[in-house]
C-alpha cells in the first residue's frame, strides 16, 4: 500500500473508526512517562505523579488565600490546569511559597518542576530560562471612584491638569502615566496600598494599578470602584521552566494552548471570569487564532 492509499484509507475510518481502533485511546501516565526523553522533567513529573509548582500566596487575583484559606488565583488555577493536563486530575499538584526574588533560581535548581507567578517575559529574563506561551496579558489601568464625577477615562483626560493620578513610585511612574493623561499630575507613592487609599480618600481622581488589579477590584466591590475603561503597556505574563528541556516545554505550551483556546477551555474560563469579572472571548472552529 503506497503512502496515498494509506492516507486515503485512514481519513475513511473517520473519528468513530478512529476510536473504535483504539487510535484515540487516553494514553495513562506511564505509557506517557515512556515516550519523554529519558532525562526530560516531563517523565520525572510523570514518575512522582504530582507536579512541584512555585507560586506566592498574598497577590489577589493571581495567588491568594480565599475565605476558606484555599490556595487560588489565576497563576493557581493554571497550575491545575497543568496537572490535569499531565494525570488528568487537578489536584495533583504541590504549589511551593517563594519570594518573587526565587522565581528564577528555584526553576534553575529544580527545587520547583515550574514557576507560574505573574511573571512578565523579558528579553532579559528569557536568558536565563525558558518562557511558556502567555496566559494573561498585563497593562497599566485607572482604578476609578464609581460616584465620582470624572469616573471614566474621557473624562479624566479632559480635566487636563487638574487631574490627579495616584501610581506606586518608580524610575517609569511619571513617563507611564503621561502616555496616557499628558498634563496630568502624578502622585508618586510608596506602597500600593497607599495609591488606593489616595484614591479613596479623594487625593487622587484615580489609581493607575495593573489592569488585572483593576477588573479584580471593580468585579468584586462595584460599590467602591470602578473601571476607568483605559489600559496600556501590554505586558505578557508567562511561566518559567529550566532551559534545555524542549519535551517538557513543548508539553506545557500545548496544554496551555489547549486550555486557553481548545476544547478543555472549562478551568480556564471559569478562573478568567472569576478572578477578572469578564467571559473570556468566544472560540470558533475555523481559522486558528492562538
Amino acid at each position: 500500500m503506497n503512502d496515498t492509499s494509506g492516507r486515503r484509507d485512514f481519513l475513511k475510518l473517520g473519528m468513530a473508526g478512529l476510536a473504535t481502533a483504539g487510535v484515540l485511546a487516553t494514553v495513562d501516565a506511564q505509557k506517557a512517562a515512556a515516550q519523554a526523553a529519558s532525562d526530560s522533567l516531563l517523565r520525572t513529573v510523570l514518575d512522582r505523579g504530582k507536579l512541584i509548582v512555585g507560586t506566592g500566596s498574598t497577590n489577589a487575583p493571581w495567588h491568594f488565600e480565599n475565605d476558606a484559606g484555599e490556595l487560588v488565583g489565576m497563576d493557581i488555577t493554571m497550575g491545575r490546569i497543568l496537572a490535569k493536563g499531565l494525570f488528568d486530575d487537578p489536584t495533583k499538584v504541590e504549589f511551593v511559597m517563594q519570594d518573587p526574588a526565587q522565581r528564577i533560581p528555584n526553576v534553575t535548581t529544580n527545587k520547583v518542576d515550574i514557576t507560574i507567578q505573574f511573571m512578565t517575559m523579558t528579553a532579559q529574563r528569557s536568558q536565563l530560562i525558558n518562557f511558556t506561551r502567555p496566559y494573561y496579558v498585563e497593562g497599566v489601568a485607572l482604578l476609578t471612584l464609581p460616584t465620582a464625577e470624572n469616573k471614566t477615562f474621557d473624562k479624566l483626560l479632559a480635566g487636563g491638569a487638574a487631574t490627579r493620578i495616584s501610581i506606586l513610585q518608580n524610575v517609569d511612574a511619571e513617563s507611564s502615566v503621561r502616555y496616557a493623561l499628558p498634563q496630568a499630575q502624578v502622585l508618586q507613592i510608596d506602597t500600593q496600598a497607599n495609591v488606593l487609599q489616595a484614591l479613596e480618600s479623594k487625593r487622587a481622581d484615580a489609581a493607575a494599578v495593573d489592569l488585572s488589579t483593576v477588573r479584580w477590584l471593580a468585579s468584586r466591590n462595584p460599590d467602591k470602584y470602578f473601571d476607568a475603561g483605559k489600559s496600556w503597556y501590554s505586558m505578557l505574563y508567562g511561566a518559567a521552566l529550566r532551559q534545555g528541556d524542549l519535551d517538557w516545554l513543548t508539553f506545557v505550551n500545548q496544554t496551555f494552548t489547549i486550555a486557553m483556546f481548545g476544547h478543555e477551555s472549562a478551568l480556564y474560563d471559569a478562573a478568567f471570569k472569576d478572578y477578572f469579572g469578564q467571559e473570556p472571548p468566544a472560540r470558533h472552529p475555523g481559522f486558528p487564532v492562538i
